[in-house]
């Protein structure tokens, strides 16, 4: 892959508790398992979790890029798994709502990654407010994490709604977590499917697979260890390649939309003229 452009995507959802910051921990070891170079983004900024999921303690997190204007170098943090983290604050209320100049500053400390990896994952937080709209615009490809819980269903839902109507982003990809088999990812995905297209015109809601329900995650997450690395043949972690597989053949806009600068700029300036 070009290493100028990094591929953006991120993995979110309407509600929480359906798996987000578990997926975005396995996709991104699985990924770096294939020889590509990983960032993950701890974008949940005021609730992280990814160092938590991944029994790590980072010293510095993106509260210390906001507030003390630490350098992003002193910030990413190597995993024992492959790739890198960008960890976020946990229990910081005003990080709950980056202002206009914090989404600068980490635009500009984002600088520092272009030309240096292959993928930036965006873990996001849940529901529809100010950061989990602005991470997921920023990404040019999203991963929406379904269950088979009605309100996981109606909260997604939620989210391509407001991304829709309110910033006009009509491609989402679907992942179906926690599930017992094919047959019941589909039925699920299905139906968003439905409310979608009944209710939304010119949306495209792609399929990218399921996770089973898996007893070697819940272990894995007790242990605080991936379940790709803690048991590599169970069928969470051959999904988890699978689904990593057809990320690599996603296109990296040979444009400067594919570059995280520039989308960002863009997002920043689309604010400004809103004010």
């Amino acid at each position: 892959m070009h290493m100028d452009l990094p591929l953006v995507f991120s993995v979110t959802s309407g509600k929480g508790g359906v798996g987000k910051t578990n997926i975005s921990v396995n996709l991104a070891c699985a990924l770096s398992e294939m020889g590509h170079k990983v960032v993950l983004l701890d974008a949940d900024l005021g609730l992280a979790n990814v160092d938590v999921l991944l029994g790590l303690a980072p010293k510095y997190n993106l509260f210390h890029l906001f507030h003390d204007g630490m350098d992003i170098k002193q910030i990413l943090f190597e995993t024992p798994y492959g790739f890198s983290i960008l960890p976020a604050s946990s229990g910081v209320s005003d990080m709950l709502t980056l202002s206009t100049g914090q989404k600068l500053d980490l635009l500009e400390a984002m600088d520092y990654l272009e030309g240096k990896i292959n993928y930036l994952i965006v873990d996001t937080g849940a529901g529809i407010n100010d950061n989990v709209l602005y991470f997921n615009l920023a990404a040019r490809e999203r991963i929406l994490v379904l269950t088979t819980e009605p309100t996981s269903l109606t909260d997604a839902y939620a989210l391509v709604k407001v991304m829709h109507l309110n910033h006009d982003v009509n491609r989402f990809r679907v992942l179906v977590n926690m599930v017992p088999n094919a047959k019941e990812a589909k039925l699920v995905y299905e139906k968003l499917y439905l409310a979608c297209d009944h209710f939304l015109s010119g949306i495209s809601l792609d399929f990218v697979g399921y996770i089973p329900s898996d007893p070697e995650v819940r272990t894995s997450v007790l242990n605080q260890v991936p379940f790709y690395y803690e048991a590599p043949e169970s069928p969470a972690s051959r999904n988890i390649q699978e689904i990593a597989k057809q990320i690599t053949s996603w296109e990296v806009a040979s444009k400067l939309d594919g570059n995280i600068k520039f989308f960002w700029k863009k997002l920043l300036f689309q604010e400004q003229s809103l004010v």
